[in-house]
């Protein structure tokens, strides 16, 4: 399909009468009525740590600018703001009083994402889509994705078919508490199918899925498992993320996890792998895909802007743009509160 493209844009280039790209490119007017990629407030998932045992909203050193919420008003109040600049999607993550082995506190009907869930149904109704992800390294003492077993040979593994019941269990009790949209992250063999069928089976079919399809092993992971305390404990999670050496493997995963019924599917990371993106859009450009620009990659663009480096509007918006550019219909960014007030200024910064 690539190469197919490829050699119709040579002929289209090599037999289209010569002209001047720079006549639309003059003045800014005729740069916008041409321009290709828009951004909207819509597009934009911001994502949201709620802390169990805090009262007041705590700084996340590694995230300048981002805090993890206690449950009240305060996190009321910022998620207010957020709905009113246009920004009407949030992705939940928890970071409960209690871990175990099992990450039991994942599945509690009375944890601290379902009662989050709650919170913000209740306030917000339909002005509101709450999505909540679906893992366990959160909740488990260890810090991996799932359930540890330990093998023969002394060595640890994480153990698929245990742990994809468990984020079944933990979809259906995000569902009772009024989610919109599951997304699993485990990068679990069968997760899909597994929530999706425990959906159907608890009368949630109207719940989508939204599957992290494609997520890297990436080292621009670290701020996210500082800010959600789920760094592994002892080795790491290469077994199960994908390798970053690999892109059309990206393409197996999405297809299984849209065979298995998931209704978005994602790339993580986003501005590192925006080949991903584009390949996965160009074989699926029926399904809706999410691209999360994560936590390192934020961090990154913060400090260069914080020192004086870059322009931040101009850098952030450059950035969302590529990532839209690329093939992605919906973004997962820390920066989503602050760019709807930077996207009426589009015109006049491109």
């Amino acid at each position: 399909m690539v190469v197919t493209e490829s050699i119709r844009l040579r002929s289209y280039l090599f037999n289209y009468p010569v002209t001047r790209p720079r006549r639309l490119r003059s003045n800014v007017l005729i740069r916008n009525m041409v321009a290709e990629t828009m951004l909207r407030p819509d597009d934009f998932i911001m994502p949201i740590f709620v802390r169990e045992d805090i009262n007041e909203p705590e700084p996340i050193k590694s995230l300048p600018g981002q805090y993890r919420w206690p449950l009240n008003d305060e996190l009321l109040n910022f998620v207010d703001q957020l709905v009113s600049s246009g920004v009407r999607s949030v992705i939940l993550f928890g970071i409960p009083e209690h871990k175990d082995e099992w990450g039991s506190s994942a599945y509690d009907e009375h944890g601290i994402i379902q009662r989050t869930i709650r919170f913000l149904k209740d306030s917000f109704e339909d002005k509101l889509i709450v999505m909540a992800d679906v893992c366990l390294c959160e909740y488990t003492d260890h810090g991996h994705c799932g359930i540890v077993k330990r093998l023969p040979d002394g060595k640890y593994v994480v153990d698929n078919d245990s742990t994809i019941e468990l984020y079944a269990k933990t979809a259906v009790t995000y569902a009772e508490a009024g989610v919109d949209v599951v997304a699993p992250s485990g990068m679990m063999d069968g997760q899909v199918k597994a929530i999706r069928e425990a959906l159907d089976r608890a009368g949630f079919s109207d719940v989508a899925i939204m599957a992290y399809s494609a997520k890297y092993a990436s080292s621009f992971y670290g701020p996210f498992r500082e800010a959600a305390a789920s760094a592994p404990k002892f080795g790491d999670r290469r077994s199960y993320q994908m390798d970053p050496r690999n892109a059309h493997e990206a393409l197996k995963e999405v297809a299984m996890d849209i065979n298995e019924g998931a209704d978005i599917v994602m790339v993580k990371p986003a501005m590192l792998y925006l080949d991903v993106i584009r390949l996965v859009k160009q074989n699926f450009p029926e399904v809706p895909l999410a691209a999360y620009q994560v936590s390192g990659e934020y961090a990154m663009l913060k400090a260069a802007i914080m020192n004086g480096w870059l322009d931040e509007r101009k850098a952030v918006l450059e950035s969302l743009i590529a990532i839209r550019r690329a093939g992605a219909d919906l973004i997962i960014t820390y920066f989503a509160k602050d760019v709807v007030n930077y996207l009426d200024e589009i015109e006049k910064l491109f």
